[in-house]
């Protein structure tokens, strides 16, 4: 499982002119599932997410984790983070998973992250979305659960 994780001042996403999900103060995340992933990395991928410290205490230092700062959270759908660009100029998406059980394991996400956050909004999987941040920093990191 992928994410890149942005720290914003605010995010939105909208679908068709409309919005249909938006955020103040907290995380932008940005999901891909990959052909192998099950539940377990989800919970891996979540309790990193939720423990990492990178908000500023009252010092200017990056202390603070979501939780510290009752954030909220975005999460998008985005199964072009496991694009494989490695053979000519067209990516290959063979790697994320399927759709049916990616987006089952896109909404257990979304639900370890209401677990712990009094505001969590999504996307729409799968569909055209147009999403807007201003990001706070800025603050982006990339994770992996191969790698975290």
């Amino acid at each position: 499982m992928r994410a890149v994780l942005q720290c914003v001042s605010e995010a939105s996403v909208g679908i068709d002119g409309q919005i249909v999900g938006s955020i103040g103060r907290g995380y932008l995340i940005l999901l891909g599932v990959g052909s192998e992933d099950t539940e377990e990395q989800a919970q891996k991928l979540w309790t990193k997410i939720r423990k990492l410290r990178v908000f500023e205490d009252e010092n200017g230092k990056t202390n603070l984790s979501i939780a510290d700062i009752d954030g909220e959270v975005l999460v998008v759908s985005q199964f072009t983070l496991y694009a494989n660009c490695k053979h000519g100029n067209r990516p290959s998406f063979t790697d994320a998973m399927g759709p049916q059980e990616a987006n089952r394991l896109y909404e257990y996400f979304v639900g370890l992250a209401r677990e712990d956050c009094r505001k969590v909004e999504t996307g729409r999987f799968g569909a055209m979305m147009d999403v807007s941040l201003v990001n706070r920093g800025p603050f982006t990191i990339c994770l992996d659960t191969d790698t975290v």
